[in-house]
């Protein structure tokens, strides 16, 4: 197993962690519970990013640009949907 095939698993480790924090912040039924998972959140979400920033720099992790078309297209139908 290679660096990046550990920093693939780790970053998807980390998202579905973040994705059962996020629940756990939505279905919270105290402040207190809500707030725990709240900021365990937060926590996992900038170790998320912290991993995306090390695996960008190696060239591991590359996203593509949007073409401005297809962000116009998106905008143009959600503010339809909206008004």
């Amino acid at each position: 197993m290679t660096d990046r095939d550990l920093m693939e698993n780790m970053l998807m480790l980390e998202k579905g962690v973040c994705e059962l924090y996020m629940h756990g912040t939505i279905e919270s039924s105290t402040q207190n519970v809500h707030q725990t998972f709240s900021d365990s959140l937060t926590d996992s979400l900038r170790l998320q990013e912290s991993i995306y920033q090390k695996m960008q720099s190696k060239g591991w992790y590359k996203t593509d640009t949007a073409e401005q078309n297809k962000l116009n297209t998106v905008k143009q139908k959600f503010s339809t949907a909206q008004g």
